[in-house]
């Protein structure tokens, strides 16, 4: 089914299908038909899918963090610590550093909340780095692992190079209110998650240390993976908790989930806390999928809860869209890597040439697609209404 879609497009998917193993391309397309009672039903059709073949997942690997962020806050169980209380991080080992203040947020204090909304809204690395501090290595992979996604393993802070030493270690955390100290959590040592399942991973022929080209392929076996299944096994969890089996939920309440639901849709011009200029942050800006890099604002009748990622070449997005006067809902994810000269690190990928276009192309073809597909029962999307 996804093959036979994109080669109805050769001239958007020709280059791509003649060298699928070039561009390591992954696809999972999960069609939702629901039922008279709008309960879903998923049926997912593959291309290359395949957990053994290595990506790096860059950003995607945020929305499991928010979520997992918010079902420790809810097993802490202290009163007066949700995700809007303010907090300050310490720093007490090699490689951490402090935070009291956050201009972006309206009372100028960080939060958990506002971490999520920044990782959500324009994926700020930094707001993600706070989470993993927040629940160090152990409770990031460990909580996953319990849920049934076997294929993660999550070990460092983003765009920072640290040791493994110094990413298995976390920073303090104070939650307070005024001069009342509500819940303090020390400097960790979460210890090294398990080994990767994919014992030796090797990319490209060369890559940039600094300056220097090192000629001989990149090892990522220390760096993060997550599956495509795994992905888009969180995003369903998330957007239908219901339609999973109760171990793989996450402890969330309902105000979590909405909360989750409008930071993932809302455009960052919809946002005044943080505020983000719209020329330097337009719609398609963290949305891939049928957007690409295109300047002119998303319609509003479609609305996209997804995380993306990008980075050595890789380009992810992680996508649930959904179209409210038409009656389209359809998940999406998609991996594809663009990197001729095989050189890791040299910040030559060919995101523009042939990253954003597929992405873009290959939203749009399964978009058409459902927008033709015949449903008994259409469905009922006010869950994903969000007021923003």
């Amino acid at each position: 089914m996804v093959q036979k879609i994109m080669k109805q497009h050769p001239e958007q998917f020709q280059q791509i299908l003649d060298q699928p193993e070039k561009y390591r391309v992954q696809v999972l397309y999960t069609q939702i038909d629901r039922d008279a009672q709008n309960n879903p039903q998923f049926t997912s059709y593959t291309y290359r899918l395949n957990p053994k073949e290595y990506f790096y997942p860059a950003s995607t690997v945020k929305l499991p963090a928010a979520a997992l962020a918010l079902e420790k806050l809810n097993e802490l169980n202290i009163k007066g610590v949700d995700k809007y209380t303010a907090l300050k991080i310490d720093s007490a080992y090699a490689g951490q550093s402090a935070v009291a203040t956050d201009s972006s947020s309206e009372n100028n204090l960080p939060s958990i909340a506002h971490y999520i909304k920044k990782l959500l809204l324009v994926s700020d690395n930094d707001a993600y780095n706070r989470l993993y501090e927040f629940l160090g290595q152990k409770q990031l992979n460990e909580g996953l692992h319990e849920k049934g996604f076997e294929d993660v393993r999550l070990s460092h802070r983003l765009s920072i190079f640290l040791s493994p030493d110094e990413n298995s270690h976390t920073n303090p955390f104070t939650f307070y209110k005024g001069e009342k100290i509500l819940y303090q959590q020390p400097l960790t040592n979460n210890q090294n998650p398990k080994p990767s399942p994919l014992a030796e991973v090797f990319l490209g022929k060369g890559y940039m240390q600094g300056d220097e080209l090192v000629n001989k392929p990149m090892d990522f076996s220390a760096k993060n993976y997550i599956s495509v299944e795994a992905l888009q096994g969180i995003l369903k969890s998330i957007l239908f908790p219901e339609a999973v089996p109760a171990q793989q939920r996450f402890n969330l309440k309902p105000e979590d989930y909405t909360f989750l639901y409008k930071y993932m849709s809302m455009l960052p011009r919809e946002s005044d806390y943080p505020k983000y200029e719209e020329q330097e942050y337009p719609d398609s800006y963290v949305k891939f999928l049928m957007y690409g890099q295109d300047k002119e604002r998303i319609p509003d009748n479609i609305r996209i809860f997804n995380k993306i990622g990008d980075a050595y070449g890789f380009m992810i997005d992680n996508a649930y869209i959904v179209d409210f006067e038409n009656k389209i809902e359809f998940m999406l994810t998609a991996v594809i890597y663009v990197n001729e000269d095989e050189i890791l690190n040299d910040g030559k990928y060919e995101y523009d040439e042939v990253g954003f276009p597929f992405m873009k192309n290959l939203g749009k073809a399964f978009y058409q697609h459902e927008l033709n597909r015949k449903k008994q029962y259409l469905p009922n999307l006010e869950k994903f209404r969000v007021d923003y």
